[in-house]
């Protein structure tokens, strides 16, 4: 059916309720129960009927609207508190823009798979860019068993269903890694929370230049630490409390590597002669800190269009394609211009 010959009476018979019950369904009101109002929504949609649930009226002239959906998760920090999701936020906007497109910001906490399926049915978006995987990789599979109008920032998972987009991280942590091991590095420390699957990848890129260069990586160098500065110097304190050698780290991220080189700096060494840092996201903020900071750069601003021009080509029955943006070295001071 196209959105101009369906009607109320045919989503009636295809949902197997009262025409009185759709229009209720399709104006969200609270005498309709959930369920049947997520059915009559996805039917609505699956056949082109035009019409709003819950989000605000779309801003005037926007040809479509797209929802960006910031998961925040219980027990920890929120991801959008990260700088790099600041940036990202900021390129998606001005993706949309470019192309008429309204973009709406939410921060939710999905708890079950019910509340997945609702972000995606209770809205008027055309599509939802999820920034971020964390726990959610087998829901977001889940999902697109039924939702195709969705894209994930984050990793490729093997076994994945859905389409995400994300830099290459295993590429960037092995640049960084094999930077650092041109400029005569030998005993390198990696900082970040590698439950955390893109820096997990990140430290596969560092295992990799390991072995390329015939080094052997030291379970001693690998450092848990979270997004947040305290646990990041945290962890190289304890890494000089215990007297074990090292002369460079690798960073999860910028936020990351700047705690370390304010620690190390504290602590009576010098960045980069006595240990070299290189970071991960090329922050705005990483070009102006003492010393300015050798990172790999993500491109924000690229990654925005991509995801905001996938979802507006992909047709109704559409499948988007997950895709790895390249990255780049940014060399700056932290760990020597060699």
């Amino acid at each position: 059916m196209s959105s101009s010959r369906t009607r109320l009476e045919d989503l009636a018979a295809i949902a197997g309720v009262s025409i009185a019950t759709v229009s209720r369904a399709l104006n969200n009101s609270p005498a309709v129960n959930d369920e049947t109002k997520r059915r009559v929504w996805k039917i609505a949609r699956d056949h082109n009927y035009n019409f709003r649930p819950s989000m605000p009226a779309l801003m005037s002239g926007a040809a479509a609207t797209i929802a960006v959906v910031v998961p925040t998760l219980a027990g920890r920090q929120t991801e959008v508190s990260d700088p790099f999701f600041q940036e990202l936020i900021g390129g998606l906007s001005e993706a949309g823009r470019s192309v008429g497109c309204d973009v709406l910001i939410s921060y939710l906490t999905p708890k079950n798979q019910d509340d997945l399926a609702s972000i995606m049915t209770a809205n008027r978006a055309e599509g939802v860019i999820f920034l971020g995987q964390s726990f959610l990789h087998e829901r977001f599979n889940r999902l697109a068993e039924t939702e195709k109008r969705f894209i994930v920032w984050g990793a490729e998972i093997p076994g994945q269903k859905y389409c995400s987009i994300g830099s290459d991280n295993i590429g960037g942590g092995n640049k960084a890694t094999t930077h650092l091991i041109n400029l005569g590095r030998r005993r390198l420390a990696f900082v970040g929370d590698t439950s955390n699957t893109e820096i997990n990848q990140r430290y596969e890129g560092y295992v990799a230049a390991h072995r390329r260069a015939d080094l052997e990586v030291d379970p001693d160098l690998t450092l848990q630490a979270g997004f947040d500065v305290e646990s990041s110097e945290a962890a190289i304190t304890s890494l000089l409390e215990r007297g074990i050698p090292f002369d460079a780290v690798v960073a999860g991220n910028d936020l990351i590597a700047m705690a370390a080189i304010r620690c190390l700096t504290r602590e009576g060494l010098k960045v980069p002669s006595d240990v070299s840092v290189v970071g991960y996201d090329d922050l705005q903020l990483s070009a102006y800190g003492h010393p300015s900071l050798t990172t790999i750069s993500q491109d924000p601003t690229r990654a925005g269009r991509v995801m905001v021009a996938k979802l507006i080509a992909t047709g109704e029955n559409g499948a988007m394609r997950s895709e790895r943006l390249p990255t780049d070295l940014i060399v700056r001071e932290s760990c020597g211009l060699n």
